[in-house]
């Protein structure tokens, strides 16, 4: 358990003044060492039709715009995880909305693929990744059941969904209220079941959609109760709310830099005593994300040289020159990590198949 009561942390939140750079000083002393950690992927949205519509969302495609991804084929995906290949890519990131499959156009494809549900195609595509080529699969499709997630384990070596926030009352606002799937309930149950089969998963909070500093707190310990029950959570991202033109939250405000050198700084303190990784997505924050390391942050999350950031299609990566550039201006090294931590690397988290095709990528890293 951690030291730190939900009292102190909810202070780092709130911290003004010089308090501010005491608390980013007292995350020095959970460092490991001087590596911050990146995963080189290809991002594969495998449809974009999502039961849920979020108010800060650039990711979902009504299913009459001719521009939407309805449901990629093998073929196109296999395309893609070549490409991907022979850049050196490791990680093949499979994101898709939500109980796609509840939406006509989706079912109907699947159909004509010869498949029912949307899981069973994802564990085939997985299954393929592994087959035809040395990527390792991570799946982010949000909410799974149990069993589906049974599934999807044998086939992923890792997995994730972003808790956002474990506030109901979010749930009233337009950040959430027309997407059931974000019922905080839900998102926990999953998480939860991600670590009793033993899934090595990402999860992490979206800061700026109208929570407030208690409801932060609330959602980083309940991500802290969930580790400490299973072990399973690798890395907890803290994302900031980014605006666009064509959400509906366009007008709501971006959280500030010190929103974000608190809130990266409150998780450091809360998981120092842990191996668990905090990430701040780069591509969100370009002109400052060095500040973030200096907070505790000790990973870039995926990185890809070979396809956009679609859930932040405004927000490119940077360069993985770049990238170094950045880190080592800041007093640290960049290396290359698979999307499955190297302490989940053995016969207790991964089958025979994900687990030889781990050790041979480790190897080459």
């Amino acid at each position: 358990m951690t030291k730190y009561s939900k009292e102190d942390i909810l202070s780092v939140l709130g911290a003004k003044g010089s308090d501010i750079i005491k608390n980013m000083s007292e995350t020095t002393q959970y460092r490991k060492n001087n590596l911050i950690t990146y995963s080189k992927n290809v991002f594969i949205p495998l449809t974009e039709i999502c039961r849920n519509d979020c108010g800060y969302c650039n990711f979902k495609k009504d299913p009459s715009d001719s521009e939407a991804i309805i449901l990629k084929t093998k073929e196109e995906v296999l395309n893609e995880l070549k490409i991907a290949e022979k850049q050196g890519c490791k990680e093949a990131l499979f994101t898709f909305g939500e109980d796609a499959d509840e939406e006509e156009a989706v079912l109907k494809r699947l159909n004509e693929f010869g498949y029912d549900n949307m899981v069973d195609y994802v564990v085939d595509i997985c299954q393929m990744t592994l087959d035809e080529t040395a990527l390792l699969p991570h799946t982010n499709g949000g909410n799974f059941s149990y069993d589906a997630l049974k599934k999807l384990k044998e086939v992923n070596v890792s997995m994730g969904m972003m808790l956002e926030n474990s506030s109901k009352r979010l749930m009233e606002l337009p950040a959430h209220k027309k997407s059931p799937g974000k019922d905080p309930e839900l998102r926990l149950e999953s998480i939860s079941n991600a670590g009793k089969l033993k899934i090595p998963y990402t999860t992490g909070i979206l800061i700026g959609i109208g929570e407030t500093h208690e409801e932060i707190v609330d959602s980083l310990f309940d991500i802290r109760e969930i580790y400490d029950k299973y072990g399973h959570i690798q890395e907890i991202i803290i994302q900031n709310f980014t605006s666009t033109p064509e959400i509906e939250m366009k007008d709501s405000p971006e959280p500030s830099l010190l929103d974000m050198i608190r809130t990266v700084t409150a998780a450091t303190l809360l998981f120092g005593d842990t191996d668990v990784s905090i990430q701040v997505p780069p591509n969100l924050n370009y002109d400052t994300a060095q500040v973030f390391l200096l907070c505790g942050a000790d990973d870039w999350g995926g990185v890809s040289p070979v396809s956009h950031d679609y859930v932040n299609p405004t927000s490119p990566w940077p360069t993985i020159d770049t990238l170094n550039d950045l880190t080592r201006d800041s007093g640290f090294e960049l290396v290359e990590r698979l999307c499955i931590y190297e302490k989940y690397i053995n016969d207790e988290w991964l089958n025979e198949t994900l687990l030889e095709k781990s050790l041979n990528l480790l190897k080459h890293l």
